[in-house]
């Protein structure tokens, strides 16, 4: 919507990156902190079922509102992106995964850089290429795929290998 609206794609991009890593950032510091405060077992088992949640949450499309798509003029549109994007993902299926992911690696950066990373592939390809690209993806398909991956890794979890 914001790619339509303004059609400047390299500020949005750039509003997406800084978003993400700061709500990933976020989410990765209390996927830590549940790390510390939890027993071993517990947290496997958390995390696995996490893991297949996520896997099904992943089968539903995400939505936009109308009211999402008209963003306050007079602010860059890197700014709008940013609030915009930031306030979009707080509860999303990355943002679960990050905080997922957390618990489970110790590495925050690579954990951050990673959901992130994912994130920009996702992204960028639909802001560059706007409607283009959404008439030849099958998102169904794509959703699928996340899902079960998704659910792979959580049932390796529960089975207890190291992921």
């Amino acid at each position: 919507m914001l790619a339509a609206r303004f059609r400047r794609p390299w500020p949005i991009c750039a509003g997406i990156l800084c978003a993400t890593l700061f709500n990933h950032g976020l989410a990765g510091l209390l996927g830590g902190w549940i790390r510390s405060m939890m027993d071993p077992l517990v947290l496997r088992w958390a995390l696995g079922i996490s893991f297949l949640a996520i896997a099904a949450w992943a089968i539903k499309p995400d939505t936009l509102d109308e009211k999402d798509a008209n963003p306050l003029s007079g602010y860059g549109v890197f700014a709008v992106t940013l609030v915009a994007f930031f306030l979009a993902e707080i509860g999303d299926k990355t943002q679960a995964a990050t905080i997922a992911l957390a618990a489970r690696y110790d590495n925050l950066a690579l954990v951050v850089g990673g959901t992130t990373f994912g994130m920009l592939i996702a992204d960028v390809p639909a802001v560059l290429l706007g409607g283009h690209a959404s008439l030849k993806l099958p998102f169904k398909a794509i959703r699928y795929v996340a899902a079960a991956l998704f659910a792979l890794i959580g049932v390796a979890i529960l089975a207890g290998f190291s992921v």
